[in-house]
Formats: C-alpha cells, structure tokens, sequence
C-alpha cells in the first residue's frame, strides 16, 4: 500500500471514529432529552447548506445547497480547492505532477436508505489546474466526472450536522503534452471526504 493510500485509509478511519462517536452522544440524548425527529430525518421536506470545510484550510472554499423530498435530496455545488493537490487521490497518480481543483460546479442526487444514511451519486464539471513539478509549468485540464458515494449526517445540534463520507470519481482518460512529459489524467480517484452543514428549514 503506498504512502498516499495509508493517508487515506488513515483520515477515513479518523472521520468514521469521529462520527461513531457524535452518534453515540446523539443516540445518547435521543432516549433522553431530545425528540426523535432532531436525530434524523422525519419531515417531508428540508432545505440544508452546507461545506466541505477542509477546501477553505487549503486557500479554496466550497459551497452546497441542499433540497430533500422524503428520502431524496438534490444538491448544487462550487468547488475551488485552492493548493489541496487532487492528484494524491487518483488510483494511478503521477509523482511528478499536482492537480488543484479550479472553480467548478457540481449536481449530487441521493437516497437516504435507512435514517442518514445515504448513497449518492452526482456529475461534477471539473476544471483542474495540473502543473509540472520540476518546472513549475501549469495548464488546465476540464474533466466531466461522475461516481458514486457514500456518506451519514451526524446531527451534532438542532439542525447542525457533520457528514463523513467516502467518494468513487470515474471520469474518461485525458493527457497534456509538456513538452518533456506527458500528464495523464486518473480514471479513478478515491477519496474520503468531510462536510459540515445545517438544516435551517423542514417540515
């Protein structure tokens, strides 16, 4: 297992413990103090906002507007990764190469299958900016990826919610020439992801 794989591995297991445990304290107060429906999902509509908070660590932000019908839910998304390197995340990546997510919008569509539990998929119109190592050189990439991925909402207070889950991108096989290298694109990038939300209405 390479080093990067082990990273990933390791922030997964991290994001799993950590939502393990705010659904302990949150089954916890559900048979005390709270009614069910501030746990999971019980209305038949809901509108939620929310962020993969790490993009904005990195320099870049991300933004996510939520509409839920039952157990479905729609989501619109912007994503600009500022320095997070997208490259480490690609089943075959290149050493010699970073790719920085550049501003690029996104469509989730999902199904909760029991509780908060939910599989999604989504189509993202990604433009990635891949710059050569030993020189520096960038140019952008666009890529029309699509996947699949799996996730829970740990609601933490009221309407506050932490959302740890695993995404699969699949998306078709590109290369640039630079000159003295050819950067060839991951068909396949894996990668545990984190996001913090709120649902500010439902019913």
């Amino acid at each position: 297992m390479s080093v990067t794989m082990k990273r990933k591995a390791i922030l997964f297991v991290l994001c799993t413990l950590a939502g393990v445990q705010v659904f302990s304290q949150e089954t916890a107060r559900d048979s005390s103090s709270l009614h069910p429906s501030e746990c999971h999902f019980k209305g038949k509509q809901a509108l939620e906002v929310e962020s993969l908070f790490p993009m904005f660590i990195t320099g870049g932000f991300h933004l996510g507007v939520g509409y839920r019908l039952d157990k479905f839910r729609i989501r619109a998304s912007v994503i600009n990764g500022g320095s997070y390197n997208a490259e480490e995340a690609g089943v075959n990546h290149s050493p010699d190469f970073k790719r920085h997510y550049k501003t690029s919008p996104g469509i989730f569509l999902g199904y909760n299958v029991w509780k908060n539990l939910e599989l999604y998929t989504y189509l993202e119109l990604h433009t990635f900016e891949i710059e050569q190592k030993n020189t520096g050189i960038k140019k952008d990439l666009f890529s029309i990826d699509t996947g699949g991925g799996v996730g829970y909402q740990f609601f933490v207070w009221k309407g506050a919610y932490v959302q740890p889950a695993f995404h699969v991108y699949l998306r078709k096989s590109k290369s640039l020439d630079f000159g003295d290298a050819v950067y060839k694109i991951s068909t396949v990038d894996l990668s545990p992801v984190i996001r913090i939300g709120y649902r500010f209405w439902s019913k």
